[in-house]
C-alpha cells in the first residue's frame, strides 16, 4: 500500500522547518520507526519516522527546502521490505533473518541526528554502541567514544546525509571566501540577541566569590553522593540553589516586562545554557525550587547529553524565568552575558582560578570566580542587582545557609 509521508504537526510556536537531510534514499528498505529525514526548527531537530516496514519510493522535497506542517515530502510503499532493489545491495549469504531484521530498526530509533552522522561517517554498527542517553538513546559522545576505543577508520562520507548548512571543504588560494547559510537555530539565536539588545536597557554588574567552602563540601561528600544518586556532584547545583535563594529575596530579578506591566513569577524555572555544535540552547529546570541537589545534577546532565545529540523536546526549551550561563568551562575569566528575553536577568559564571586574596589581614590563596549579572534596567535598579549578586556570593561562601534557609 502506498503511503504519503508528510511533515509532522509542528509545535504551535513554530511556523515552519528546514528539511536538513534525507536519511534514506529512494529504493532503500526501511524498518518501522526508522528515521527518514531530519527537520530543523529554530529550536530543535525533529525526526520523521517510517510508518511501517517498507521501501522509500520517491522524494517530493529536496534537502535544504523549507516545509510546513502537513506538507507532502515523500512517497512510501508499505510492506515492500523484500523488494529487489534492497536485496541487490547485500550478499545473499549475509541477508539477515526475519527476526534479526528488527534489531537495526531498534538501534536506529535510538540514534539522534548528531549521533547518526558520526555512525555513518565511521561505518559503525549502532547495535554495538552502548547508549548513555535517556531511555538508552545513543548520543554523539557515545559513538565518538566507541570509535576512539575501537580505532575505527572513517568511512567515505555519505553525500545525502550531510547537513544543509555544513561547512564546505577547505578553500584553496590565499584569499578565498565562502558563503555558508546560517542554521535555523543560529538564525533564531541572532534574532533573539538583537531583540534583547534593542528592546531592553541592559546593564551588567560584577562581583567575585570564594569557592573554598563549596570545594571542601564537594570533596568531602562527592564519592558518597555519586554512590547514592548515580550522578557526580558538580558546581552547577550550588549555583542554581544560591540563585533561587537570592531570587526569593529580590523577586524583581525573577520578573518580566509585558508592555507597561511587570509580571512577578512566584515560581523558579531556571534555564541552564548548554553549548552544542548547532549553537547555544537553554533547557529549563521547571520548578527548580522543589528540586534537591541530586535532581538538579541529574536533570542538567540529561539535558546536556540530549542537547548535544539534538534530542531535546521543544517544551524543554520554552519558558524560564531566570538563566545561568557558564563561560568558565571554555576558560572565560570575565564576560557580560545577554539577557534571555523576555526574562530580566541572567547570571554569568566564569573560570575558577587560584588567586591571592586578603582574609583576616593575611594574604592567602583561594579558588576565586568572577560573577556577572546582566539585568534589564527598566525594572531593576542597580542597588537590587548588586544586592542580588552579593546574596549569591554569601550563599556560596557559606553553603550551609542554603540548607538552613538563613
Amino acid at each position: 500500500m502506498t503511503i504519503e509521508i508528510r511533515v509532522p504537526q509542528l509545535p504551535e510556536s513554530v511556523a515552519d522547518a528546514t528539511l536538513v537531510a534525507w536519511r534514506k534514499q529512494p529504493g532503500e528498505t526501511v524498518s518501522r520507526d526508522e528515521n527518514l529525514a531530519d527537520l530543523e526548527t529554530d529550536k530543535v531537530v525533529l525526526e520523521v519516522p517510517a510508518p511501517s516496514v517498507g521501501v522509500l519510493k520517491e522524494l517530493r522535497v529536496q534537502a535544504g527546502a523549507t516545509v510546513k506542517s502537513g506538507d507532502l515530502i515523500a512517497i512510501f510503499e508499505e510492506g515492500a521490505a523484500a523488494a529487489a532493489p534492497a536485496k541487490a545491495t547485500k550478499p545473499a549469504a549475509k541477508e539477515p533473518s526475519k527476526g534479526a531484521a528488527k534489531e537495526p530498526a531498534k538501534d536506529a530509533a535510538k540514534l539522534g541526528p548528531a549521533a547518526r552522522r558520526v555512525v555513518e561517517e565511521h561505518g559503525v554498527d549502532p547495535s554495538t554502541v552502548a547508549g548513555s542517553g535517556r531511555d538508552g538513546r545513543v548520543t554523539k559522545g557515545d559513538v565518538e567514544a566507541h570509535v576512539a576505543k575501537q580505532g575505527a577508520a572513517p568511512a567515505a562520507p555519505v553525500a545525502a546525509a550531510a547537513p544543509a548548512a555544513a561547512p564546505p571543504a577547505t578553500p584553496s588560494g590565499p584569499r578565498a571566501e565562502q558563503r555558508v547559510p546560517m542554521t535555523r537555530l543560529r538564525q533564531r539565536i541572532a534574532e533573539r540577541l538583537v531583540q534583547a539588545q534593542r528592546n531592553a536597557a541592559l546593564l551588567t554588574t560584577f562581583n567575585e566569590v570564594d569557592l573554598s567552602a563549596v570545594g571542601e563540601l564537594r570533596a568531602r561528600h562527592k564519592d558518597r553522593f555519586e554512590k547514592e544518586h548515580g550522578v557526580k556532584l558538580g558546581f552547577m547545583s550550588f549555583f542554581v540553589k544560591a540563585s533561587i535563594e537570592a531570587l526569593r529575596k529580590f523577586p524583581v530579578m525573577n520578573a518580566a516586562v509585558d508592555g507597561t506591566d511587570i509580571i512577578y513569577h512566584e515560581y523558579y524555572d531556571i534555564g541552564v545554557a548548554v553549548s552544542t555544535d548547532r549553537g547555544l540552547v537553554v533547557p529549563v529546570l521547571r520548578d527548580a525550587q522543589a528540586m534537591g541537589f541530586a535532581q538538579i545534577e541529574k536533570r542538567i546532565a540529561d539535558y546536556g547529553t540530549r542537547a548535544r545529540a539534538g534530542g531535546l523536546a521543544l517544551e524543554e526549551l520554552q519558558g524560564g524565568t531566570f538563566t545561568i550561563t557558564n563561560g568558565g568551562v571554555f576558560g572565560s575569566m570575565l564576560s557580560t552575558p545577554i539577557v534571555n528575553a523576555p526574562q530580566s536577568a541572567i547570571l554569568g559564571m566564569h573560570k575558577i582560578q587560584d588567586r591571592a586574596v586578603v582574609v583576616g589581614g593575611q594574604v592567602v590563596v583561594r579558588p576565586m570566580m568572577y560573577l556577572a549579572v546582566s539585568y534589564d534596567h527598566r525594572i531593576i535598579d542597580g542597588r537590587e542587582a548588586v544586592q542580588f549578586l552579593v546574596a549569591i556570593k554569601d550563599a556560596l561562601e557559606d553553603p550551609g545557609r542554603m540548607l538552613l534557609g538563613v
